[in-house]
């Protein structure tokens, strides 16, 4: 495994000051956010796709720092029912596919999309009970009427160029657990796989390790975030996890997004990466910074230091297991 950051972190930063800063700190991949709601401040697939010179000019600036492209990222909502809005996403992602190719990276991360409760709707519905039994009958129609037959047409167009779709379950999108995730692979083929966030399940209440178990042996985890969160315990006590207040109201959430071991323990952690290594994952741990109580660098060096430390106890394990 390969110690990453999703680049859009430093978008503040520019192109060749990010990278250099990225290698310096002793990474060895990056992901790079190329549209939907990450933006793409580094990089603007159609620009590189219709430049032949620019493609192998960027190219070359990984190379030349010794940097690996685990992925491109365009998280973005091709479901959505604002129809302009969803002809973006979808444009964004199937450029993303297009320059991945390209750049012989084998992932795209971005989201499975959530409809609206039906043709009419203005603002994508997330169902999170069974009853009334209306909500039973929404989430049948968005399954069966929009995400199924997308991801199917995708799942297509991605074995054309080789590319595969790492789909991070994400509460508000059809595809947030375990089984959704792989409710949809069934559907569309191996071209669907994980980008594993274990952020978005600790607050759900579920095991990464578990998880990781899961769809390892389903071969589907394609990518790694590494990012963490912290459940307050009062918080939860008294309104549950369920909770749409600003992630800038640190105190009165149930939960907040950390850098990693600000959530979780050590030992956490390293039950995540053993199980990683056990389901023979291979790829990145891309570092993801959303905690509202540290800057990014801080964050970020942290997360590193952290990581490093435990990605080379495994490798040492791992060769006394060999």
């Amino acid at each position: 495994m390969k110690l990453g950051v999703f680049q859009v972190l430093f978008r503040n930063r520019s192109f060749e000051e990010m990278l250099d800063y990225i290698a310096a700190s002793g990474l060895k991949a990056i992901e790079i956010g190329v549209g939907g709601y990450v933006g793409k401040p580094h990089c603007d697939a159609s620009k590189l796709l219709s430049d032949a010179q620019a493609l192998r000019d960027f190219r070359q600036q990984f190379e030349a720092r010794g940097l690996e492209i685990s992925a491109l990222s365009c998280h973005g909502n091709p479901l959505h029912p604002n129809q302009e809005l969803a002809t973006q996403f979808h444009e964004e992602f199937q450029n993303a596919v297009r320059l991945a190719e390209q750049l012989e990276v084998q992932n795209v991360v971005t989201f499975s999309g959530c409809p609206g409760e039906s043709d009419y709707s203005l603002n994508p519905v997330w169902v999170t009970c069974p009853w009334p039994d209306d909500f039973s009958r929404v989430v049948e129609w968005q399954w069966t009427e929009k995400v199924i037959p997308y991801w199917q047409e995708q799942a297509n167009f991605l074995a054309n160029h080789g590319v595969r779709a790492a789909i991070e379950p994400h509460p508000g999108f059809c595809v947030y657990n375990t089984e959704t995730l792989l409710r949809l692979r069934d559907a569309c083929g191996e071209s669907i796989g994980a980008n594993f966030d274990p952020s978005h399940l600790f607050w759900q209440g579920m095991d990464p390790v578990e998880c990781i178990k899961t769809l390892g042996r389903a071969g589907a985890i394609y990518h790694f975030h590494a990012k963490d969160t912290a459940v307050d315990g009062r918080n939860t006590a008294l309104n549950g996890v369920l909770d749409t207040k600003s992630y800038r109201n640190l105190a009165d959430r149930s939960w907040v997004f950390r850098t990693v071991g600000y959530g979780h323990g050590e030992q956490m952690w390293r039950d995540i990466i053993s199980a990683l290594q056990l389901v023979h994952y291979d790829g990145a741990i891309s570092i993801e910074h959303e905690d509202g109580l540290m800057s990014i660098d801080e964050g970020f060096q942290k997360a590193v230091r952290f990581l490093q430390d435990l990605l080379i106890d495994e490798r040492v394990k791992d060769m006394w297991w060999a």
